[in-house]
């Protein structure tokens, strides 16, 4: 998610915490204001994936939480190396000008991670060859590369690896003793270069020396190589050879995925004495290394917040979060930055309203689909503008966009609400589609809205409601749960209630609330009806 700004509603979005986020993404990816992506922190409703499915748009991406994770942060990016090249070229990349990692992931033949290895490892390998001066299987072809030289054997030969005890053969008054299977390197020494032909060295290397012209094309079943490295650097090139595969940390490996969250990444960093961790993608891939000093200011996730401003309604994570915008219509709460945001909130009747408006102010038209799509979210909000929350200002817009869109908003209305909830669903679903948890002082209560032409065949589910409310309200010690069966047609709310029975009388001046339900003529607003209510006695 890296340079995106996410855009997202409430938990248990309606259609215009989805619709209001889709429109707003859109407005600032116009203006060029960067990457922005509309994104929900729930499945869709009955009516919002009908709109969204009768205007040709796709959910929006689904997001559990905020939280940083390590794709988030600014980690090196290392070159990855297959375990088969030499050693001496892992040093070369390590020491390359602008390397900042300390340490290279090594990849097996497929991507998926085979080591690591770090100056330190492949320091201890050109020092552990001062002991034990021997090579064991080193590709030709590495070493050829690594001393820049060329088989000089007849063609027909073909040698696949070279290995033995290495000898360095300097001049001397008296004759170098050749044992089988060694590895020699000379210079201009004729009678060593017999010596190890005639003992079966496996390999003699010519260092700087005419005698390569000598022993061009002969037949013989050791591999003779000329280079024009000196004696020195050649026997460590020998071992700077090797693949690198053979010495990279294989064992007890400690990895992270793009995924993970930094919170975990800390503790599982904490038990370790790494310097660098590979960081892999989601086949296993690695894509990049991270150390200790990547975790002490890590980029945080930029997110915009549309159709609320409530914490408790919010992705889990937020406070690891920057928000750089607020757009809502809902009483102002107990969301916090440590920063000047942007916020913009107005008493009117739907925040894709608010969108509209938006749009209006920079002198852009959206493209009819979503100008459809943003009409049905200001005539879902404001309940086919019958809602108390609704303005002129919301019918203005509503028309305005139908008009772009060549919709009939009645007929899209009583389309829209004739949906009813699906049979599909079950009553847990039903109830948590649109459901919403307000703190009013200390008490916690959760409301939940479900908006219909028949609120009567709903309340013949009563019973059921009734039973998934009450494991709701004790599973999360809420005070009290409400359910509006908000009939359009009725323009009132069957209000079922656990708990709050007192308050809701209070607060209603209601009686007949003895069966947990009762109707409330003209109340179909959460918002602006209930909440306000409840507030005056508990906040």
């Amino acid at each position: 998610m890296e340079d995106q700004v996410l855009v997202f509603g409430h938990k248990n979005p309606d259609a215009d915490a989805i619709i209001s986020a889709m429109a707003y993404a859109s407005l600032m990816n116009s203006l060029g204001e960067g990457n922005y992506v509309a994104a929900r922190l729930g499945h869709l409703n009955d009516q919002t994936d009908y709109l969204l499915r009768r205007f040709g748009f796709e959910p929006p991406l689904y997001i559990h939480n905020v939280r940083t994770q390590v794709r988030d942060i600014d980690f090196d990016h290392p070159p990855v190396l297959f375990g088969q090249v030499p050693v001496s070229h892992a040093w070369e990349v390590l020491h390359a000008e602008g390397m900042t990692s300390s340490a290279i992931p090594i990849s097996n033949e497929d991507g998926t991670l085979y080591g690591m290895v770090t100056s330190g490892s492949i320091a201890e390998h050109d020092m552990e060859s001062i002991d034990a001066p021997v090579a064991k299987d080193v590709p030709i072809f590495n070493l050829l590369s690594a001393l820049e030289g060329q088989v000089i054997n007849d063609p027909g030969d073909f040698f696949e690896s070279i290995s033995g005890e290495v000898m360095i053969a300097l001049p001397q008054p008296y004759p170098v003793s050749v044992r089988e299977g060694c590895v020699v390197i000379c210079g201009e020494q004729e009678d060593v270069v017999e010596s190890a032909l005639q003992a079966g060295a496996s390999c003699i290397i010519l260092c700087q020396t005419d005698l390569a012209e000598k022993y061009k094309g002969i037949h013989s079943g050791t591999c003779i190589i000329a280079s024009p490295c000196d004696a020195y650097r050649a026997a460590r090139m020998l071992y700077m050879a090797n693949p690198i595969g053979r010495i990279a940390q294989t064992d007890s490996l400690v990895s992270f995925h793009l995924d993970d969250y930094l919170d975990d990444v800390r503790d599982k960093v904490l038990q370790s004495r790494y310097r660098s961790y590979p960081v892999l993608d989601e086949n296993g891939k690695p894509v990049g290394t991270l150390s200790r000093y990547h975790l002490l200011r890590p980029r945080k996730k930029q997110v915009v917040l549309v159709d609320h401003n409530e914490k408790s309604q919010s992705a889990p994570g937020l406070d690891q979060a920057q928000i750089t915008a607020i757009i809502d219509h809902h009483r102002l709460a107990d969301v916090q930055t440590g920063y000047p945001t942007f916020m913009r909130n107005e008493p009117i009747g739907s925040t894709t309203s608010i969108v509209a408006l938006m749009y209006q102010e920079h002198g852009l038209m959206p493209g009819p689909k979503l100008a459809g799509l943003m009409a049905a979210a200001i005539l879902s909000d404001t309940v086919i503008f019958k809602s108390p929350t609704c303005t002129e200002k919301d019918k203005r817009l509503a028309e305005r966009l139908a008009r772009i869109a060549g919709l009939d908003l009645e007929a899209l209305g009583r389309d829209m609400f004739s949906l009813g909830t699906s049979p599909d669903k079950s009553i847990d679903d039903q109830l948590m589609s649109d459901f919403k948890e307000f703190r009013l002082g200390s008490h916690v209560l959760g409301i939940g809205q479900i908006t219909t032409i028949d609120a009567d065949s709903l309340l013949g589910k009563m019973d059921a409601y009734l039973e998934a409310m009450e494991k709701v309200r004790s599973e999360n010690h809420y005070d009290a749960v409400y359910l509006m069966l908000t009939d359009v047609l009725r323009e009132g709310s069957e209000l079922l209630f656990t708990g709050g029975k007192d308050a809701l009388k209070q607060a209603f001046g209601v009686e007949n609330a003895e069966d947990h339900h009762v109707f409330l003529d003209k109340v179909i607003s959460r918002k602006k009806q209930i909440v306000p209510a409840l507030s005056a006695l508990w906040g």
